[in-house]
């Protein structure tokens, strides 16, 4: 649905006379936002972009809470459904859908809503790639520069996509705890490398107003996951830990 709203009209610039239902509602607002705090600052966007970034991972931190807390009690359900799993293993179709009723009743005895850890992802996702977009097709950016690096060209020094993929390794280290989850998955282990290399690459070609919103996103992301996410985990660990003892 996001993909079919964004479209591909990132060559065009989004302004007050923009039309379509995803630049009118999605993209235009957050435009005039940066450019409002930008103006605010005496022109300045390369700060408003870093304070709308925060603006909106603000805003959008009750949901990424949301969605860590459902993943959490998904997790500490894993075993439970690991085992209905192996005992109703067969594939006809009157054993899987003894599976289906047990595992909803195994959601419900635990208060779980599988649903629940994808609706604050579907709803960020059409926010995140509106300000991607207001970055990308909003002229005046490109036209200002900010700290040692033009807006709308590449780092020429390469600081800012090195940050970029550092910064990004570290959201996705902190965010997977110790080597023992990385061990059970080496998907997991792969993208911590891939992801980063794959930014690095993106942001050497792309504007540094793009590569600059992924450093301060990535570095709220750190702050939230070592301040919010991590504290979380570990509390609820402790408490199951200490209800099993």
């Amino acid at each position: 649905m996001v993909i079919v709203l964004a479209g591909c009209s990132l060559d065009k610039p989004i302004t007050d006379e923009s039309t379509g239902f995803w630049d009118e509602y999605f993209v235009y607002p957050l435009s005039w936002l940066i450019t409002e705090v930008a103006e605010f600052f005496n022109e300045n966007y390369g700060l408003g972009i870093v304070i709308v970034t925060l603006l909106i991972r603000l805003v959008l931190l009750p949901l990424m809470i949301k969605q860590t807390k459902s993943s959490m009690a998904m997790q500490q359900i894993q075993p439970e459904i690991k085992a209905l799993r192996e005992k109703y293993s067969s594939k006809d179709q009157k054993t899987q859908q003894k599976l289906q009723q047990e595992t909803m009743q195994l959601f419900q005895k635990h208060g779980v809503n599988p649903l629940a850890g994808c609706m604050p992802l579907i709803i960020q996702m059409p926010i995140l790639l509106g300000f991607y977009h207001a970055i990308m097709r909003t002229e005046a950016i490109a036209e200002h520069n900010f700290l040692w690096f033009d807006l709308g060209s590449p780092d020429p020094y390469y600081l800012l996509p090195l940050i970029a993929g550092v910064t990004t390794y570290l959201q996705q280290k902190i965010m997977m705890g110790g080597s023992d989850a990385m061990s059970a998955n080496p998907q997991m282990k792969m993208m911590l490398y891939i992801m980063p290399i794959m930014i690095i690459v993106f942001a050497i070609s792309f504007p540094a107003a793009l590569s600059l919103y992924w450093v301060v996103g990535n570095l709220f992301m750190i702050a939230q996951t070592y301040f919010i996410t991590l504290p979380m985990k570990n509390k609820e660990s402790n408490a199951t830990g200490g209800a099993k003892k």
